[in-house]
């Protein structure tokens, strides 16, 4: 099943491999693309990935993660975006762009901002707590980073809700301490996420996931069960997939194993019947295999193991005996 095509509204995926976004810390100050990301992507679409999502892209200069941080926030970075999706199209494989605000873990020499204002841990600055204005700029700028992912010909958008970042802040009950319309209860906290989607949509009619954080463990925090009443809504309002993660928003390790987070993308696919993607220490092709054959996801997100292995699917081919096209000056290797 790995190497079956899967199609979500209009595209095909050749096959189920999803390369995860990534930060590469390889921009500068200016947000553009650099040599190393048309190298860096354009590698993962000659060994044959299905899709290829882009690192994070910050929607405002405010919500970089680093400086280093690849950007969206102005039509000047259309361009380079554009450069990347065309060789990776010219390669045969789909591109998505994640689109993301890094909020209070945020490493940057200016203002940041979070839903309240509370620092992710000692070591990091304290943020401002968003204003009402602030929110709906955040939001617009959401909407205005669509547009420019259709400008540049990405296939998909991805909205990054996960991993501690500005979405997943106002999702998380210890992080979101809002009284406004914002925050409370769990559809107060979900509201900011439905007014990001419906600003996406409103530029942006192609397939689009969200990446959550299915588990905070720690207690009183989100839980796959909350993020199976978020799924649904997030079915109700167009989302096609959802990117199932988890942890980040605290600095808490949890166990982690091979497949930890499967389970996770499994309950939630179940419960609000929507199409999922599983993530994390998935290194082995038949785990991947396994997954997609026990129903337990739809598509397989790869991580590092195609950090260092840029053919993985070839690896996955051999191993599971089935057949995949090389590309054509790579015929007489493969």
């Amino acid at each position: 099943m790995l190497f079956q095509p899967y199609t979500i509204k209009e595209v095909t995926l050749k096959n189920r491999i999803v390369m995860s976004p990534m930060c590469m810390y390889a921009s500068d100050d200016s947000g553009e693309v650099k040599d190393w990301h048309y190298v860096h992507y354009a590698t993962r679409a000659v060994g044959q990935v299905g899709l290829i999502i882009v690192e994070a892209s910050a929607v405002t200069a405010q919500g970089r993660i680093s400086p280093q941080d690849l950007g969206i926030w102005d039509d000047t970075q259309v361009a380079g975006l554009k450069r990347v999706v065309d060789s990776v199209h010219g390669q045969g494989s789909h591109i998505g762009i994640q689109l993301a605000h890094a909020g209070r873990k945020a490493v940057l020499d200016t203002p940041i901002i979070a839903p309240s204002a509370i620092p992710f841990s000692d070591t990091f600055k304290t943020p401002d707590e968003a204003t009402l204005e602030q929110i709906q700029e955040t939001i617009t700028a959401f909407g205005d980073a669509a547009h420019r992912a259709k400008q540049a010909g990405f296939d998909v958008i991805e909205i990054h809700a996960a991993h501690g970042y500005l979405i997943n802040q106002f999702l998380s009950p210890l992080i979101n301490l809002r009284k406004d319309a914002y925050g409370g209860d769990l559809d107060g906290r979900f509201r900011f996420l439905n007014d990001v989607i419906a600003a996406v949509k409103k530029r942006w009619d192609g397939p689009l996931f969200v990446r959550i954080s299915a588990h905070e463990y720690l207690e009183g925090g989100l839980t796959p069960q909350d993020h199976a009443y978020f799924a649904a809504k997030l079915k109700e309002l167009g989302v096609d997939l959802i990117d199932v993660s988890s942890g980040g928003t605290f600095p808490v390790v949890p166990p982690t194993y091979p497949g930890y987070q499967v389970p996770f993308a499994e309950e939630i696919r179940a419960k609000a019947n929507i199409a999922v993607g599983a993530v994390g220490f998935i290194t082995e092709p038949e785990q991947a295999e396994e997954i997609l054959r026990n129903e337990r996801a739809d598509l397989v997100f790869i991580g590092r193991a195609l950090l260092r292995d840029p053919y993985w699917p070839r690896t996955a081919a051999v191993r599971l005996h089935a057949e995949l096209e090389a590309p054509i000056p790579y015929t007489r290797g493969w």
